[in-house]
């Protein structure tokens, strides 16, 4: 048996920020390891994905050429090179993060399947290790939705889908969320023919009706068919083929293409560890519980990253490992005082902080809203980047942002500066008089709000 003064479970994003502080601390310290280091991330996730988002944007830039005036003659698109760019990136983000733990004298890297044998001992191939404090890093893993004949095709995850060698002749993507959405346009951008079978109204269930609006027709515009309100029904393989029956609103059809990828979502990976010999308990969807304080039900034992299911993305598995630290060395960070912020890394991409419009109507707020299409907006217009907008939610007693939402050109980068005006509690009226840099984007963010509206329930002026 060895002890050690932490032990974190999984390589996930909240390692680099645990092992950042622990590490000049001198004290013990175990790393267990069942798959790749670096978790989905920097494996299967940001990393790699996101990658591919850059090759595909500049696919599609060099594919404009007549509108900013120039001509690249034959386009060839090397998808082995893409692949290999890809590759060396995320494969020099592992191993990274895998010489630093080798080299540190004070980490131990072992590499097996982790299981709980009571409150404080953790057995991996055979051995025992004990902690004063547990990390549980373990993240989620896609899953697949009980659909018929699912089980007998060679469908594909969003791990998998990494793995091709060659750009799908028809991808049909089951699930019109951030994952598929992402995917479809990536590849209908290397030259695919692409299909997203949606179960809900709209793509992007979670996005106000607007944004989902303006996201689908940007698709629709480069070629990408989606099928709303429609539920597959069976999946069959024939040779390479497989075939794909779905019911749009009680209308049967057939999709047939080379591949399918699901992206119906992610499930926990708590269900690897044997919690049930702990007093670590875990809600319906099977995400361990926690406080505030990424604390589990066991004294000593934190759960971070998308694990607890209070985020699903890296800044938040981040976030988690800082609240943690903060709870052990000193400092106030908690879970309750952090906002919702992410990103959808379509071109134009998505941020989004707060709440959506439809959360702050219902919150029972007077809210005012303002918007701005990006065709009004000047830097935009001279980048030929003009699809999108921004949406600012005001609470009209206290003046503070209650959320934004911006879709356009730079809305990944720019939605930053609204989660600071948030945290800081910065009033609109003291936003509006920042002088900001000319010409961009982000400058007439503020100017947005010269046309600010009380906006109601089922948008009732």
């Amino acid at each position: 048996m060895k002890h050690f003064s932490h032990l974190i479970i999984g390589t996930g994003q909240a390692l680099g920020v645990l092992l950042g502080k622990l590490i000049p601390t001198e004290t013990s310290i175990g790393v267990i390891e069942a798959n790749k280091v670096g978790g989905s991330c920097v494996n299967y996730g940001c990393t790699p994905t996101k990658t591919l988002v850059a090759s595909a944007k500049a696919v599609y830039q060099a594919k404009r050429g007549d509108f900013y005036g120039f001509s690249i003659g034959d386009f060839q698109l090397d998808f082995d090179q893409i692949r290999k760019r890809m590759n060396s990136i995320r494969n020099g983000g592992s191993n990274g993060l895998t010489t630093w733990m080798q080299n540190s004298p004070n980490v131990d890297l072992i590499l097996g399947k982790a299981a709980f044998i009571d409150e404080n001992q953790i057995e991996v191939n055979g051995e025992i290790y004990t902690a004063d404090h547990i990390y549980i890093n373990v993240g989620t893993r896609p899953s697949a939705p009980p659909i018929p004949g699912l089980g007998n095709v060679d469908w594909l995850d969003s791990a998998r889908l990494l793995e091709l060698e060659k750009v799908p002749d028809h991808l049909i993507i089951v699930g019109g969320g951030y994952i598929g959405v992402e995917f479809a346009q990536v590849f209908r951008r290397f030259g695919a023919k692409v299909s997203i079978i949606q179960r809900s109204g709209q793509l992007m269930p979670r996005e106000d009706e607007d944004v989902a609006t303006a996201i689908s027709e940007f698709l629709r515009e480069e070629g990408i068919d989606i099928y709303c309100n429609s539920n597959t029904k069976r999946v069959t393989q024939s040779g390479d083929m497989k075939m794909v029956e779905i019911d749009q609103k009680g209308e049967i059809l057939q999709l047939e293409g080379d591949q399918v990828l699901v992206a119906a979502g992610r499930i926990s990976n708590a269900d690897s560890l044997n919690l049930e010999c702990t007093g670590i308990t875990t809600n319906d969807r099977g995400f361990i519980e926690v406080n505030e304080y990424c604390e589990t039900g066991v004294k000593g034992v934190f759960a971070v990253g998308d694990v607890n299911g209070k985020g699903a993305f890296t800044h938040t598995s981040v976030n988690d490992a800082e609240i943690v630290l903060d709870r052990i060395f000193g400092g106030d960070r908690t879970l309750n005082s952090r906002e919702v912020i992410y990103g959808l890394f379509t071109d134009p991409p998505l941020g989004r902080v707060g709440m959506t419009e439809k959360e702050a109507l219902l919150s029972g707020r007077k809210v005012l809203k303002a918007v701005r299409p990006m065709s009004r907006i000047s830097r935009a217009k001279e980048m030929g980047e003009t699809k999108g907008f921004a949406k600012l939610l005001v609470d009209a007693k206290t003046d503070l942002i209650l959320g934004a939402s911006i879709l356009g050109v730079g809305g990944d980068e720019i939605i930053n500066m609204f989660a600071t005006i948030m945290h800081s509690k910065i009033p609109c009226r003291h936003y509006r008089k920042v002088v900001l840099v000319h010409p961009t984007v982000s400058e007439l963010m503020p100017w947005i709000l010269d046309g600010i509206q009380e906006v109601k329930m089922n948008n009732e002026e």
